[in-house]
């Protein structure tokens, strides 16, 4: 069985859930919608081998209890710094696209399945980012896979990975990869969410 390899970009997946969370539960589950990261590492993997597994992201204190959950799920860490002007990662999907290349180089003759958990399709007509990145990997002989929201999801990219390889919707599993937690002090009292299971894969 072909390996995956996992390229995460944690910003987008969680920003954009945030923006499905209000839409779907209200404007108060925003700011305490979680991802469920070991349901959305089995979504992704789908009981075949893991290549190398890679998320990127920022590096606030508050969010280093995120890392170690994801790095407990054996998922590689590479954390960046926010820029001064506007809080924009610095440097995040340059080191997803750089790992990106790498393991294409790396295993020539011998390609897997790229996984590309993020909706960012940004470059493309310039040649570079993550969709025109999975087209040189496809050249050379990788399955894609791309997991995104939809509606936040580029649409050019989307349409690629439908044609070309697979496209797997957030949406569709959002109960599963997500869960509310409880309120903060001071925030108006809801109730919490657990992630519901995740119903059987099609291979």
């Amino acid at each position: 069985m072909d390996s995956i390899f996992l390229y995460w970009d944690n910003s987008n997946i969680f920003i954009s859930a945030q923006d499905l969370a209000e839409e779907r539960e209200g404007w108060g589950a925003r700011n305490r919608i979680r991802i469920h990261f070991p349901t959305m590492i089995r979504l992704a993997r789908r009981q075949r081998p893991i290549g190398r597994a890679l998320a990127v992201g920022s590096v606030p204190p508050q969010l280093r209890r995120v890392w170690n959950n994801l790095e407990a799920e054996g998922i590689e860490v590479q954390l960046f710094e926010r820029g001064k002007m506007g809080g924009q990662e610095q440097g995040v999907d340059q080191a997803l696209q750089t790992a990106m290349l790498r393991d294409a180089l790396d295993n020539n003759g011998d390609p897997g399945t790229a996984v590309l958990l993020s909706g960012d399709g940004a470059g493309f007509v310039d040649g570079c980012g993550f969709h025109a990145d999975l087209e040189r990997m496809r050249r050379k002989g990788w399955r894609i896979e791309i997991l995104a929201w939809r509606h936040s999801c580029n649409r050019r990219m989307r349409q690629w990975a439908e044609q070309n390889g697979r496209f797997i919707a957030l949406d569709d599993f959002y109960p599963c990869v997500t869960y509310l937690e409880e309120p903060q002090p001071g925030q108006p009292w809801a109730e919490s969410r657990a992630p519901q299971p995740l119903p059987a894969l099609e291979d």
